[in-house]
């Protein structure tokens, strides 16, 4: 970076730079941890050699740096398992209702819901790109981009099947409905770090009105973009931007990324693997039960990790699950011995 002809290309610099800085995240706080431990082995010994009432202040000031300081570490060791070529990468993330009508869609919407609250609570962004309202009330389908460090990193331990166990709202009768919906995660490829080339033939462009809000351009005007890749099948689209423009460059970089997650397998495409380990959007293959009634419990069936604060889970509190799920080494499996509660 010091030599005198580093910006003579200043794409390859960029890049570069971004690397140097990935790595200097990796070793600088590693090294702050380091000198942390040398200063609390320091204040131990100056600890020892004062009058034995300084001793009780120190040591309840040892004891409260030393909490932020596994705070800290904590983090720290879950990066360690964030080393996929593409964790640092943003995520797209895809959430489809199951069968059951409205209730998964309003499911859906739900888990919607609680993944924007999540996603504000890490410090990231959240754009919803394309949005299936439901018939009768939630959605359909939903597309987010959550841009962030590390977002597809930690967004990963959701794909799966996500089962709701809960009186309806739409029940007169007050019955229990057992819902699903599945969530899809792939990192966030661009097109100049990828060697996907999509001649035009091969791609169908097509474009309509953004249905919600965006003022009158937006919704007189068709400015929404759907891009199907013929040969594959796969489609992307995106009608939260202002222009058409735009939502065709987001739409472009959807499905470069869909489509470059398809190819990193060999064997098989890389979808239909991952949706392979989801099953189908039903009983038994889901990955996490959100049980409200007759008890409230959240349980991951991967990772055996649960909690009975059904409502803060809701709200975005998912760090307890995502971490387990990085500590236990990503399972794709259900925990043996781990059963389905009665629904």
């Amino acid at each position: 970076m010091a030599a005198d002809n580093f910006w003579n290309n200043r794409e390859q610099a960029q890049k570069l730079i971004e690397e140097a800085n990935t790595l200097r995240g990796k070793t600088e706080p590693l090294l702050k941890a380091e000198k942390q431990l040398e200063d609390f082995h320091v204040m131990v010994e100056l600890g020892e050699a004062e009058p034995t009432e300084a001793q009780t202040k120190i040591q309840d000031e040892l004891e409260q740096d030393l909490s932020r300081f596994f705070t800290e570490l904590d983090s720290l060791e879950l990066k360690v398992f964030l080393n996929g070529p593409h964790d640092k990468s943003n995520c797209i993330m895809s959430i489809n209702a199951g069968a059951g009508g409205t209730e998964s869609c309003d499911w859906a919407n739900m888990l919607m819901r609680m993944y924007q609250r999540w996603v504000e609570s890490r410090g990231w962004k959240i754009e919803v790109e394309d949005v299936l309202p439901g018939e009768a009330a939630g959605i359909k389908s939903a597309t987010l981009v959550i841009t962030g460090e590390n977002a597809y990193g930690y967004c990963k331990a959701e794909r799966g099947v996500h089962r709701l166990v809960r009186i309806s709202p739409f029940d007169s009768n007050k019955r229990r409905h057992t819902s699903f919906a599945s969530v899809d995660a792939i990192a966030e490829i661009e097109e100049t770090s990828s060697d996907i080339v999509l001649p035009p033939s091969e791609l169908k462009v097509d474009t309509y009105r953004s249905g919600g809000k965006g003022g009158q351009n937006v919704n007189k005007v068709e400015t929404a973009v759907r891009i199907t890749h013929i040969p594959t099948g796969i489609v992307a689209a995106s009608q939260n931007q202002r222009s058409q423009h735009q939502n065709r460059a987001t739409a472009m970089k959807m499905l470069i990324s869909k489509i470059y997650a398809q190819r990193l397998d060999e064997q098989k495409a890389e979808m239909e693997r991952f949706y392979g380990d989801k099953g189908s959007i039903s009983w038994s293959n889901q990955i996490r039960n959100y049980v409200f009634q007759p008890y409230r419990m959240v349980k991951d069936l991967r990772t055996g990790v649960e909690t009975s604060n059904v409502q803060a889970v809701m709200d975005g509190d998912l760090d307890p699950f995502v971490n387990g799920w990085l500590r236990a080494g990503c399972p794709t499996k259900r925990m043996q011995g781990i059963k389905d509660e009665e629904a």
